[in-house]
């Protein structure tokens, strides 16, 4: 089963995400709050903890959120999904539109976490049907 173990937003780009119960998500637009927010192809960003614990050894401190992603999940390696898949829990469907992105040049994450993986393992969509999601939240793939 994949499910999402953390909602994360922030107001300001280039910083870690605090965590939160809820979020509302609206099409063209992405997570209402989020910085990252407008319309465009990368409105909601996703991490796998799974990816998170490739630097766990390095850094152990490392938490949901640490590399800026709005959504991380568990149990499903969400880099080698094919740009176009969707992802759907409730009402809410994603669609995936990017694997990976171009770093900052070495923002804030990534000298707090001492490196990055949003550049490899990051996951971009756009919100397709808007609606709220939740924290233990289950998301089928299609």
């Amino acid at each position: 089963m994949v499910r999402i173990i953390s909602l994360n937003v922030s107001e300001t780009v280039g910083n870690k995400k605090q965590p939160v119960d809820v979020v509302s998500l609206e099409p063209k637009h992405g997570i209402i709050g989020d910085a990252h927010a407008r319309d465009w192809h990368r409105q909601v960003s996703l991490l796998a903890m799974e990816s998170i614990n490739k630097m766990s050894d390095k850094l152990p401190n490392l938490v949901p959120g640490s590399f800026a992603e709005n959504i991380t999940t568990e149990g499903i390696i969400l880099k080698d999904l094919p740009i176009g898949t969707r992802l759907i829990s409730g009402t809410v469907e994603l669609e995936i539109t990017q694997i990976g992105k171009k770093c900052h040049s070495k923002c804030n994450i990534y000298k707090e976490a001492g490196g990055c993986i949003m550049p490899d393992e990051g996951v971009f969509a756009k919100v397709i049907t808007g609606g709220q999601l939740s924290t233990g939240a289950e998301l089928v793939v299609q």
